[in-house]
């Protein structure tokens, strides 16, 4: 049967896109929509900026007259000329269990990257590191995070088969509030506060954390620079950023740590509200809202969604004084345990504090590529 791959140029055919992951995953306990809202505003170029600095590509595969797959190409022209490379993206893929349909995707999304004099092509990833990465490879039984992939196992396979190979990983660990952290933490953290004047910066409200929110981005550029894929924000997509996720965010779980006016480190998490999504079915109205905030509410794990500490004051152990403090507000709070968001394999030196900590790896996520020449 012929395979069709369309470009979207309608608003009609954009909502086929966005809404068949839907179509694909009925059934699949530990899928996760994403928030409607949220991807009809991500794919509209007027009101994501990373469309104005990235060339990109939209595609639907349909067989007999019926979407099958979808998928998207983005060349981020900023990034790379920062990096001096040329690359190009895929990412959101979507299809059944079938080889022709993404062999027909991603061959129209490498092919339209050559002509553009790309050499590389890596995926599933997005405008940045902030976007969705990686094709979930462990971790398949648990329950996903927000902004994460949730994929079926065979779609790993029908990667591979396509002469992709791995980029690089990133990992998600896991730890319980019974496992017991290190006394030498405790001993670090008194250190600390006697020595060097440093102090912990508590929120109750999200008009107190609000004055911090570009201070602490700007934190993440200085900090995330050397990583793999960060592209630093500008202050429109720092703003971008914050509206997104403000709503969400609970003040009693963001820390930060400032030496006189200057902010040195920070930590965000946020309730995990997976469930509360599951059952919206990713529509906030007219009841998602209130199954999202009553799972977030019920819920007994944390997720820790961004850290950073400014790379002059690391190995300090300033996060010590973040993550005791965090750890004092989930006691207070009924929390019994900590997802930490992805953490690539070549960032060393939190790897290492994982393995301290005796953190479980959890999920395991690979960015695969694939030589253009």
């Amino acid at each position: 049967m012929a395979i069709e791959v369309s470009v979207v140029s309608t608003h009609k055919e954009l909502r086929k896109f966005i809404h068949l992951p839907a179509e694909i995953h009925k059934g699949h306990k530990t899928w996760l929509p994403n928030i409607y809202m949220d991807e009809w505003n991500f794919f509209n170029p007027q009101k994501n900026h990373a469309f104005s600095f990235s060339d990109t590509l939209l595609l639907l595969a349909s067989k007999n007259g019926k979407v099958v797959g979808r998928i998207m190409g983005i060349i981020n022209r900023r990034y790379n000329e920062l990096s001096k490379e040329k690359n190009a993206r895929w990412g959101y893929l979507e299809c059944y269990d079938d080889q022709e349909v993404a062999h027909a995707l991603l061959s129209a999304v490498e092919n339209w990257a050559k002509e553009k004099g790309m050499v590389k092509i890596i995926g599933p990833y997005g405008f940045s590191d902030k976007d969705p990465q990686g094709l979930l490879i462990e971790g398949f039984d648990y329950s996903p995070l927000i902004s994460s992939a949730c994929n079926f196992p065979y779609l790993v396979d029908i990667v591979i088969n396509e002469g992709y190979t791995k980029e690089v990983d990133c990992m998600v660990y896991k730890f319980r509030l019974t496992d017991q952290l290190p006394e030498i933490y405790q001993r670090i953290s008194k250190r600390i506060f006697s020595q060097n004047g440093f102090e912990v910066i508590e929120f109750k409200k999200r008009k107190d954390f609000k004055p911090y929110i570009i201070p602490i981005l700007s934190l993440m550029n200085e900090t995330y620079s050397h990583l793999y894929g960060y592209l630093p924000m500008d202050e429109k997509e720092m703003n971008d950023f914050a509206k997104r996720y403000m709503s969400i965010v609970d003040p009693r779980f963001v820390k930060a740590v400032r030496l006189g006016n200057r902010i040195l480190a920070f930590m965000i998490a946020l309730p995990h509200m997976s469930a509360g999504i599951q059952k919206s079915k990713g529509h906030l109205f007219p009841f998602g809202i209130f199954q999202i905030l009553r799972a977030a509410k019920k819920t007994q794990q944390l997720d820790l969604m961004l850290g950073a500490v400014h790379p002059d004051y690391q190995g300090l152990g300033i996060e010590v004084l973040m993550a005791l403090k965090l750890f004092d507000s989930m006691t207070a709070s009924g929390f019994k345990e900590i997802e930490i968001h992805l953490m690539l394999e070549t960032n060393t030196k939190v790897l290492a504090e994982m393995k301290h900590a005796d953190a479980k790896l959890h999920k395991r996520f690979r960015v695969f590529q694939k030589s253009l020449d």
